[in-house]
């Protein structure tokens, strides 16, 4: 079989830790989409990349990027082949599972202050309650300035937390099914519990506004106009003994977001034109500006066409996307030694044997996918091959235990060639996500020898 285990087949175990070591700086600074944004931004222009705002003009071995409402970024690496000959996309999305607080989030109740939270994408409700939470954003005011706010990852900062019911009083409680042992508006967020001198209507709650005006210069009426994201505390960190994997929130889909970024970045043979775009709210259905469905990556393509000359940029865009060829860079689920009943062994990823390839995601029969043309998989196996890459061929479980989506469909929309390939993620949309460093490596070599390829 062509499977094979990367720890094996790697001689130079080093080069595997310390790729390892950025790719945790990103997962500990990147926790939401504007921060990963960021992240990746000032990792393009610390590489020779520039925002294509500055210029007038581009030519074979250029640079550039885009962004899009601070929550996108597209860079390319132009190729010494024409654009109209296609590109190599890699494509990753940077949102993932978490809580948001409401436009009207505070509240008092018995003495504690709370922040009333909605829930953004799947996510198992009960593994929120009793885990170090950090709050990360922006406050938008009326006047246009934009306050960021960051707390609880700074060692010196509070954090915040979901209570739960003591097991002692929770005979009702653990007799629900698992989907309502914790219900969505049970996740709120416990905020303080000082009460303001000398108030005697909901005093916690106007001591946490007071703490919020004199550090951040907001007032209860900002928040409407807020996005502030709840994720868990913390760094990532090394997991197993051996130190062979990594444990942090937001994995799915940071692993293939940094890899991909990563690989564009350190390619080196650019025939034809790499990009690299991470895009937001694949989590809820890709929509939105923000999201794949947008046109923003239609428009960039049609702006780097402009640039390089095109006559009707626009017109030549949509050629160029029908020419590439892409990989929607997202994870798959690996094989839990817990759980092995959730997957079918001869088509499943396992930890360790490298960069995975799902031809299909979807559920009750492939919904929702968009299902590799065999021709285009071929080609893809043989560059992986022909680059020494350990890969493996996954499902996403068992047929109709359940499935999932990437944004795989949507860029297959316009007629391009694209197969899901990212790396096998433990514990999937839980505030601790666990990956093989050695998987993360592969899949950073496999998307350097897909830029790279014939």
């Amino acid at each position: 079989m062509y499977r094979k285990n990367v720890w094996k087949e790697t001689k130079d175990h080093q080069s595997i830790l310390d790729f390892s070591e950025g790719y945790k700086e990103f997962l500990s600074y990147g926790k939401t989409e504007r921060l990963a944004c960021a992240y990746a931004v000032k990792k393009l222009e610390e590489n020779g990349f520039v925002n294509a705002e500055k210029l007038t003009s581009v030519k074979p071995g250029d640079k550039v990027f885009f962004i899009n409402k601070k929550k996108n970024v597209c860079a390319f690496v132009l190729g010494n082949k024409p654009l109209k000959e296609g590109l190599r996309i890699l494509g990753a999305h940077i949102d993932s599972p978490r809580l948001d607080l409401k436009e009207n989030p505070f509240y008092e109740r018995d003495g504690l202050a709370l922040g009333d939270t909605h829930y953004y994408g799947g996510i198992k409700k009960y593994q929120w309650t009793t885990t170090p939470l950090a709050l990360h954003g922006v406050v938008c005011k009326k006047d246009g300035s934009v306050i960021e706010v960051h707390l609880g990852d700074d060692p010196k900062d509070p954090v915040f937390g979901i209570t739960e019911l003591l097991v002692h009083l929770s005979a009702d409680q653990l007799q629900k099914p698992g989907a309502k042992v914790v219900e969505g508006e049970d996740l709120d967020i416990t905020l303080g519990s000082i009460p303001l001198e000398g108030e005697e209507k909901e005093p916690v709650k106007k001591m946490l506004l007071k703490l919020l005006k004199e550090k951040y210069d907001v007032e209860e009426e900002d928040f409407i106009s807020a996005e502030i994201e709840v994720v868990p505390a913390g760094k990532a960190r090394d997991f197993g003994l051996d130190r062979s994997m990594v444990a942090s929130y937001g994995q799915d889909d940071r692993a293939c977001a940094y890899t991909s970024l990563m690989g564009l970045i350190d390619a080196k043979k650019v025939e034809h034109t790499a990009c690299c775009i991470l895009v937001d709210k694949e989590e809820i259905g890709s929509v939105g500006a923000t999201g794949a469905q947008s046109n923003f990556f239609l428009h960039a393509v049609a702006r780097l066409a402009e640039l390089s000359g095109a006559a009707h940029p626009l017109y030549d865009a949509h050629l160029i996307l029908e020419a590439s060829k892409m990989l929607s860079s997202d994870v798959s689920a690996g094989v839990d030694p817990l759980y092995e009943s959730a997957s079918e062994k001869k088509n499943a990823a396992f930890l360790g044997q490298g960069l995975v390839f799902n031809k299909y995601t979807g559920s009750r029969g492939k919904g929702g996918s968009n299902d590799a043309n065999p021709e285009y998989y071929a080609w893809v196996r043989k560059a992986m091959d022909d680059a020494g890459v350990c890969w493996q061929n996954a499902e996403l479980g068992r047929v109709d235990l359940g499935g999932g989506g990437t944004i795989a469909y949507i860029l297959g929309n316009m007629n391009m060639n694209v197969i899901d390939a990212g790396v096998p993620l433990l514990s999937m949309h839980s505030p601790m996500e666990i990956v093989s460093k050695g998987d993360i490596y592969a899949a950073y070599k496999g998307y350097i020898a897909f830029i790279e390829a014939e």
